[in-house]
């Protein structure tokens, strides 16, 4: 655990089951949750990068208090994988929700193979995660689980503002499948049950949305997202800045960059301070 000023004050050590690939973890305002799911280590395994989905690994997901003894309780779930977690918290009756997208044995397989290029991959990810909610229950030590959509989806954002609590909003990246001919940005509604999808056009591969809140904002969704889209076809790319509130409205704004940027994982969007009180990006 690190300060607001950089400095680590905390460190625990938390007892795994194997080498499971634990790439990203959920944070509640109580609670720390970790994903111990079955995509483990294999130094035999030949895709590209060294990971495979194992039958044999009973996935389950730890949930350990912020502060205090780190004692993990454990909850077994179905066989799936999360690579990303969209947002995690505690609701009304205490219970810890974790949300993101989960891909099932033959959408890690499929996918994967993709993402690393391995030997005979499809052109593009068919199948793979999707919208995915685990409700754990601390007081039964079960969890319960549900698919949210059927979009294939990745690289999900939220404000940041509400990290640890219930949002209500969250952007992903979707791609071609389940109804979609082409890549696109989606925004979902948790309250409302409602997805936008906005096309990113043919050939066009949309980056990880980034949200920016704007100046005086109040809403959850009163900013912007900043997407990189590469057009695979022109060798070419733009930064595009979104409306968050109706991402389906044309782009706010759309910046050529000098040289196409292969397509992105993560971003992050800072503050410049030192610009008279504006907003910038970095």
């Amino acid at each position: 655990m690190a300060s607001a000023a950089g400095e680590i004050v905390r460190g625990e050590v938390i007892q795994g089951a194997g080498p499971s690939l634990m790439h990203d973890f959920g944070l509640t305002r109580r609670h720390v949750v970790w994903l111990d799911l079955p995509v483990v280590f294999d130094q035999a395994e030949h895709s590209g990068i060294p990971y495979r989905w194992s039958d044999s690994y009973t996935p389950r997901i730890g949930v350990m208090p912020r502060t205090g003894p780190a004692e993990v309780t454990w909850y077994e779930v179905e066989p799936g994988a999360m690579i990303h977690v969209s947002g995690a918290y505690e609701d009304e009756q205490g219970r810890i929700v974790v949300e993101g997208p989960r891909y099932d044995r033959a959408a890690w397989t499929t996918s994967w193979k993709w993402w690393v290029g391995a030997p005979g991959h499809a052109s593009v990810p068919l199948t793979g995660a999707v919208q995915h909610r685990w409700t754990l229950d601390p007081a039964t030590r079960t969890a319960r689980e549900e698919d949210l959509d059927s979009l294939v989806t990745e690289f999900p954002t939220i404000n940041e503002a509400v990290l640890g609590s219930r949002h209500r909003y969250s952007y992903a990246i979707a791609f071609p499948g389940a109804g979609l001919g082409e890549h696109a940005l989606v925004k979902y509604d948790h309250r409302d049950g409602t997805r936008q999808v906005a096309p990113a056009g043919p050939g066009r591969l949309p980056g990880e949305a980034v949200f920016v809140p704007a100046a005086g904002g109040t809403g959850e969704d009163d900013g912007y997202l900043l997407t990189i889209v590469s057009d695979l076809a022109e060798d070419s790319s733009e930064l595009l800045v979104l409306d968050a509130g109706d991402i389906t409205a044309p782009p706010i704004a759309a910046v050529e960059l000098p040289r196409r940027v292969p397509g992105g994982i993560h971003g992050s969007w800072i503050p410049d301070e030192a610009d008279a009180g504006a907003s910038g990006m970095r």
